[in-house]
């Protein structure tokens, strides 16, 4: 491809020339949360990336349940749920409250709700096929 020009072709992710703006990577740099603040962001969008896990979790949005109820609306063992459960408790993202010998778990505040709520909603605005990682190989 001689076109007698240094122009080239780039993608939408590239940049065409390479120059940082020195300030405005100063202000983000500076607005950036401590790396142990990213780091366990990371773990708990890590957690909500496993799809038994994000049951459990959608499940919680209709309100407090038991691991058995929680077990047969994923569809999957109560040793399963409750393992899903033990790491997000972990990671603050559900709580438990005890009654005699049953534990029933919900969402740890609204902030996991509003979480989950908006990933729904996000979802909501294209379908899944138009998503270049669902295309058939």
């Amino acid at each position: 491809m001689s076109s007698g020009s240094d122009a080239q072709a780039v993608g939408m992710d590239g940049c065409a020339v390479r120059v940082v703006d020195a300030e405005r990577v100063a202000v983000v740099c500076e607005a950036m949360p401590a790396p142990q603040d990213v780091a366990e962001l990371a773990d708990v969008f890590g957690l909500l990336a496993d799809p038994g896990r994000l049951k459990v979790l959608v499940a919680l949005l209709e309100g407090e349940m038991c691991v058995c109820d929680l077990a047969a609306v994923a569809g999957a063992s109560e040793s399963a749920v409750s393992h899903h459960l033990r790491l997000l408790r972990a990671h603050r993202v559900v709580q438990a409250r005890r009654a005699g010998r049953m534990a029933y778990y919900r969402l740890a505040d609204a902030h996991v709700r509003m979480l989950l709520d908006v990933a729904l909603t996000h979802i909501g605005h294209a379908p899944a096929t138009a998503h270049p990682e669902h295309a058939p190989h």
